[in-house]
């Protein structure tokens, strides 16, 4: 099993993969691309499938939800990603939702801020409030971090604060959680929106950075389980068509109580009964 993280654009890289994707076995061989938030209990489920089946081979891509997407639809991939739910113009695809997770605002774990609202988040990244001592903390500009354009995160976010990509004032442009999440431990005033999975386990780890309360909610499995975090998100692998038979297996494998505790160990909510 492979674990890629790669940008959205295609590269020669991805091509010469394609190509020998495409020349292999598709009843030994599996390509699953695109969002970066699911892609970590895909990679650790297949890497568990292809031991229980040895001689299969499932390769794991990053890139964005938009990738997932457009690579299913295409056929370049066999299943896709992405953490958030299809569009009405996406109806020519599938989803099928494997677990559960929230977004969450992320600081500097040195930052005395606990808590912000809707209002004083949509604020923040106007650039209407610009100071951390308008919240109570040292006198320091915030540096506002934002997702890149066709990540789901960005979307979700938007639909949460009422906000359009053109009113997003960022300092600076990440790709994948991890990337928010390094930008924010790496910088006292900076704030970031990432996966409450990612963000938590980064942070059990011992990276400095803390989820903050959003609308007084703190960003808890528990609490997105029990639907009382304010964003919440499915976490889904796309599909389309009837697709090949190991695509299909695999499919039925994330599904099932198979990999709860693979869900589990990166802190979502498992969705399987």
């Amino acid at each position: 099993m492979r674990f890629l993280s790669l940008p959205i654009a295609a590269t020669s890289l991805v091509l010469v993969f394609f190509t020998a994707c495409s020349e292999s076995d598709p009843s030994k061989s599996l390509l699953i691309t695109g969002s970066s938030t699911v892609a970590p209990v895909v990679a650790d489920a297949a890497q568990r499938y292809e031991k229980e089946n040895p001689g299969l081979r499932i390769d794991v891509q990053t890139g964005g939800s938009s990738r997932g997407i457009s690579d299913s639809r295409s056929g370049l991939a066999q299943l896709g990603m992405a953490s958030r739910a299809l569009k009405a113009d996406e109806n020519d695809i599938d989803a099928e939702t494997i677990a559960m997770d929230g977004v969450c605002l992320i600081v500097h774990k040195d930052n005395p801020v606990k808590g912000l609202s809707r209002d004083e988040i949509a604020a923040i990244y106007q650039k209407k409030k610009s100071n951390w001592a308008e919240f109570g903390a040292s006198n320091a500009d915030i540096v506002v971090a934002s997702k890149a354009e066709g990540r789901a995160t960005l979307e979700v976010f938007l639909g949460y604060t009422n906000l359009d990509s053109a009113d997003i004032q960022a300092d600076v442009i990440v790709g994948e959680n991890q990337q928010a999440i390094k930008t924010v431990a790496g910088n006292p005033n900076a704030i970031a929106y990432v996966s409450i999975g990612a963000a938590a386990s980064e942070a059990k780890a011992g990276t400095p950075i803390k989820l903050i309360y959003i609308d007084g909610i703190e960003p808890t499995t528990e609490n997105v389980a029990k639907g009382t975090f304010p964003i919440t998100r499915p976490l889904n692998v796309i599909t389309k068509g009837e697709g090949t038979e190991l695509s299909r297996a695999f499919l039925e494998y994330l599904k099932s109580d198979k990999i709860r505790d693979i869900i589990e160990t990166h802190l979502y909510v498992p969705v399987s009964q």
